[in-house]
Parts: C-alpha cells; sequence; structure tokens
C-alpha cells in the first residue's frame, strides 16, 4: 500500500496543481488549541503557585538552600557541556574524517551509551568504584593494605565524578549532531583548505570546526537539559543541584509553593538553553554544505591509528559496557528474584504506561501536525510549538505544575459526584495513574509532532487534494491516505515515547499513585536503600529496553548504501534529537 501511495504522489507530483478543495473544519484547530493548553496548564501552575500565597521558605531557601544548589547546578552543567563536546565532537570527526583499528565498529557503539540512563550510570558507577566494590577491592589485594587511610582514590560521589558519569552517557547526543554535520561538509572545501597548508589541527579548528558549530550547540544543548532533568544521578552521588532541591523542599520540607519557586528559576534556565537550540538549529540548516564530493577517511599510521581507536573507544566502555557488566553481576547474584511478584508488578505498571503513553502521545501529536498542514499558518504553528513546550520542562518541575491543575478536576469531579449521585469520591486523578499518562503526555509530545511534522513534509500536497475532491473528510484522507504512509515515521516516535516513558524518573517518583511502583521507581528505591544489587534486575530491563531505538539507528547508519535504511536512521536521528531533556 505504501508502495501504491509512492507512485500516486510521484504522478501527482508530476501532473498541473490541483485545486485546493477547502471545507471549515474547525475541529482540527480546537484540537490544537485543546492540547497547547494541556500543555501550557502546568506551566502557569508553577508561576501561580510561585507568586502566589506564600509559606515563608522562600527566605530560607534563599539563604541557605539555593546558593549552593545555583552553584553546583552551574558547575556540573559547565562540567558536562565540555565533557560532551570534546568527546562526542573528537569521536564523530576521528569517524569521520580517519580510518583506523576498529573504526566500523566504533561508528555505531559510540551509540551505545543513549541506552543507559544517567541514574543507572551512576547506581552502576558506584556499585564499581566505591570502597566496597570491585576495582578498590583488588587495588587494596594488589596493595596489600586494609583501611583507605593507606592508597589515594578518586571519590565518584563528588561534582567531578557526576561530571565524568553523566558526561559519558549524554555525549551521544553531540556525537550524533556533529557526526551527521561533518558527514554533510563538501570534500572540496576540505581539499582547498589542504592546498593552502593546512595541517590536520588547522583543519579541524579554522574549517571544519565552526562550520559544525550550530550542530554542536544543539548537541550540548540537549545534554545540558537532559542533566538538568536528572534527579537519580545527582541526589546518589552527592551533588546538591536545583532539581534535587525541588525534590527535597517538596517532599521533605512539605512545601509545595517553595518547589515551584525554585521551578521558575529552573524554567528561565531550561528555556536559555531552549532559545540557544533553537537559534543553532535555524544556522544548522543555513550551513549545511553540499554533497556534491562526499569525505573519503584517510588511513592513519599504525601507533596514532590505535591511539585515536583507544580515545573513541575509552567513552563506550565507561558509558556502556563497564555499567552493562556491573548489571549484569548484580542481575546473577538475584535471579532469585526473576520469579518475584513485586518485580513482575512492576514491570506490568511500565509497559502499560508506556503503551498508553506512547498512543495517547502518537494521537496528539499526529493531530497537531496534521492541522498544521491543513491550515499552514502563523497560529497553528504557535499552538504546535505550544504543544511541543514540554520537551524542555524538567520532570520535576512538570510534576509540581501537574499536581496544581489535577487536583482542581479532583476537586470538582468530587463536588459533582456529590451532588448528583451522593457519592464520596477521593483523588480520581492526581492519585491515579491518570496524572503519570498526563506528564508522559506533556513531555514527550515533540517528539511525535517532530516526526510526523517530517514525514508528511516528504508526502506531496496532491494527495490530500485528491482524496478532497473525491468527498473525503480531513478525518478520513490522514485515516486512509497520510497515515498507511506514515507508518515509520509514527512508529519511530511510537518506540522512543515508549522507551523513554520506561526509563522516566523525576516525574514518575513524584506523581506515581501510593504504593505504584515501576521498574524505574524500582531501581530508584534500591539504590536509595543502599542496596543496588535488588534493583539489578530492574535496571538491567530497562538498559535492554532502551537498547532498542539505538540498535535500529545503528543498524541504519551501517547499511548506508540501503535507501530504507537511510531514512531510518533519519528517522531515529530526528527522534532522538526531539528527545525531552
Amino acid at each position: 500500500m505504501a508502495g501504491d501511495g509512492c507512485e500516486t504522489a510521484r504522478a501527482a507530483g508530476g501532473a498541473a496543481a490541483m485545486p485546493a478543495v477547502r471545507r471549515h473544519e474547525p475541529g482540527w484547530s480546537v484540537a490544537v488549541a485543546v492540547l497547547a493548553a494541556a500543555a501550557l496548564a502546568p506551566l502557569v501552575a508553577v508561576v501561580v503557585l510561585a507568586f502566589g500565597p506564600s509559606d515563608g521558605v522562600w527566605s530560607h531557601l534563599v539563604s541557605t538552600v539555593l546558593p549552593r544548589a545555583i552553584a553546583e547546578t552551574a558547575w556540573l552543567m559547565a562540567g558536562i557541556g565540555i565533557v560532551t563536546g570534546v568527546v562526542g565532537v573528537g569521536a564523530a570527526w576521528a569517524v569521520t574524517m580517519y580510518r583506523f583499528p576498529g573504526r566500523r565498529v566504533l561508528d555505531w557503539a559510540l551509540l551505545l551509551p543513549l541506552a543507559v540512563p544517567t541514574y543507572i550510570a551512576a547506581f552502576a558507577a558506584v556499585e564499581l568504584l566505591d570502597f566496597a566494590g570491585p576495582v578498590q577491592s583488588g587495588l587494596r589485594a594488589v596493595l596489600g593494605v586494609t583501611s583507605k587511610r593507606d592508597y589515594w582514590f578518586p571519590e565518584v560521589r563528588t561534582l567531578g565524578g557526576a561530571v565524568f558519569v553523566m558526561g559519558t552517557v549524554l555525549y551521544p547526543y553531540v556525537y550524533l549532531s556533529a557526526r551527521a554535520t561533518f558527514l554533510m561538509q563538501s570534500a572540496a572545501a576540505l581539499d582547498v583548505a589542504r592546498t593552502l597548508g593546512a595541517g590536520p589541527w588547522r583543519l579541524f579548528f579554522r574549517v571544519a570546526l565552526p562550520l559544525a558549530r550550530p550542530a554542536i550547540a544543539v548537541g550540548i544543548s540537549l545534554a545540558l537539559m537532559e542533566s538538568l532533568n536528572d534527579i537519580g544521578a545527582v541526589q546518589y552521588l552527592g551533588v546538591r543541584t536545583l532539581t534535587v532541591s525541588v525534590y527535597d523542599t517538596w517532599l521533605n520540607r512539605n512545601s509545595l509553593a517553595g518547589a515551584a519557586q525554585i521551578s521558575v528559576a529552573m524554567l528561565a534556565a531550561m528555556f536559555a538553553l531552549v532559545a540557544v537550540e533553537r537559534a543553532a538549529r535555524r544556522r544548522q540548516r543555513f550551513h549545511a554544505g553540499s554533497r556534491a564530493a562526499v569525505v573519503v577517511p584517510r588511513p592513519l599510521p599504525r601507533g596514532r591509528g590505535l591511539a585515536v581507536a583507544a580515545f573513541c573507544a575509552l567513552p563506550v566502555v565507561a558509558g556502556f559496557v563497564l555499567p552493562a557488566l556491573v548489571l549484569a553481576r548484580s542481575a546473577l547474584r538475584r535471579l532469585d528474584q526473576a520469579s518475584d511478584p513485586a518485580l513482575a508488578l512492576a514491570g506490568f505498571h511500565s509497559i502499560s504506561l508506556a503503551i498508553v503513553a506512547a498512543v495517547s502521545t502518537v494521537a496528539a501529536g499526529a493531530a497537531v501536525a496534521y492541522a498544521v498542514r491543513l491550515k499552514p499558518g502563523r497560529w497553528p504553528r504557535v499552538g504546535a510549538a505550544i504543544a511541543s513546550i514540554g520537551y524542555a520542562v524538567p520532570g520535576t518541575v512538570l510534576a509540581v505544575g501537574i499536581l496544581m491543575p489535577l487536583s482542581s478536576l479532583d476537586a470538582a469531579l468530587a463536588r459533582t459526584l456529590r451532588d448528583l449521585f451522593g457519592l464520596a469520591a477521593g483523588l480520581m486523578l492526581a492519585g491515579s495513574g491518570a496524572g503519570l499518562v498526563y506528564a508522559y503526555c506533556v513531555r514527550f509530545l515533540a517528539v511525535p509532532i517532530g516526526n510526523v511534522e517530517t514525514g508528511l513534509g516528504r508526502l506531496s500536497p496532491h494527495l490530500d487534494m485528491a482524496a478532497r475532491t473525491l468527498g473525503r473528510s480531513a478525518a478520513g484522507t490522514l485515516r486512509d491516505v497520510l497515515l498507511p504512509l506514515l507508518r515509520p515515521s509514527i512508529a519511530t516516535a511510537g518506540l522512543i515515547v515508549f522507551v523513554e516513558t520506561m526509563k522516566e524518573l523525576p516525574a514518575t517518583v513524584l506523581l506515581r499513585p501510593f504504593n505504584f511502583e515501576t521498574l524505574a521507581t524500582t531501581v530508584f528505591n534500591a539504590a536509595s536503600r543502599e542496596r543496588f544489587e535488588d534493583g539489578a534486575l530492574a535496571a538491567l530491563a530497562i538498559v535492554a529496553v532502551g537498547l532498542v531505538p539505538v540498535i535500529v539507528l545503528a543498524r541504519a547508519s551501517a547499511g548506508g548504501r540501503n535507501l530504507a535504511r537511510r531514512q531510518a536512521s533519519a528517522e531515529i536521528r530526528d527522534a532522538l534529537q526531539h528527545r525531552p531533556a
């Protein structure tokens, strides 16, 4: 059917332009407005809470909590920006420009850390490198010492440890963007620079790097958004970021207003990153080079080749291989938990929530993208942009904002049921999985909107015109004509939303119903009790699920000569770059 659709598109494209058949169907615009309002409501609620009646905790936060939180957040983000930039750009340049031992494997292996959530990487790093871990235990055995005072070993539960651990799993954002840009750069420009006497370093810093700077800025911005959203890794590694302060102020100080006030500061930082990312994306499109002459990798001498291979392999080992080995070792020690009903129930909760969130989010995203196609103009695009805003909002901030509108709806529903039927109702929304699904939909809606818009952009508008001329409604045209052709885009978006929902921790921890566990909260709870092994099976399951889109992307990239694989690679790459922070 897809093939027939492509033939139709080609035939329509070659024919004279058909007159547009316009029918007034305001339902699509209303849908965009409703979804935009749903995405904006949590942010409005955060601002209202922050500037509303205060419980007096703000002065205490300003004098004792915020100075350290702001400083540590800034240092963490600066460090992660440097680590992801150096590793991501360096690896992308090496794999693109040079031939060295293991290059073909490292080309796709450098993506593997994307499958490891930051909080699982942190738990695994402590399990591996802490005083009782295998590394220090082996070191003490070799040195013949027993006390920590007898030798020096870097402490992983520090700000520097957090920068290293999180940087090794977030650099693929920069690697993806930089690699795509280096591949697009014209070989002719590089050859001219070489002819003028530019050596390898000058070629990189004076020619390639300035052209790739917008793409690198996009990748680093995404990595920084992810680091600002994190709560599990930074809390476990002892870093008091703004996100941890929101969590602590809400749950431990019992001050939702104080949490909202900190959240406003986080939103300001996040939207500054979004502005940088959007500006960089516009410049990235402008600077895209011609591919008339593609870059041909040059062989390196054996010594340099081995050094470059080691540089590219180290982040793969640190960001994926070692965490996976730690998880496997810990899981083998807890194989008896494989039949634990509590673990099975947590897995069922995770999968159920992920399926509902993926279906709901993809349906909403497809509706928004199609509404923009039906009525291309300023206001539909503004509505789509507002609906996509959740990808930039940290999960903790989203949870603070969602609680207020859901509680108001719960109160209204309770009054209605009491007045009409005499029934006493509790928290039907805020105390159920509905709040979680709402949070996931708001947070991940940008993924299907971006993917479906990209897919629709490849389809000729003549398809819509022909269907409408034959009497189909807009909904019928979408259902019967466009959706079959959009299956790759929809499947990619659904896969990414499913995986991200399985991995999501901050919003899940704060909004889950009482005694409701998922795989992510199971890992978090086990690590909080200093019993990481108890959550190893759940962590291994999360990483295994996270590997699915990475493997698809790696296979597609490896099969670059095949058109379908190249298109699949572009779909997955775009979806990962639309990932929420």
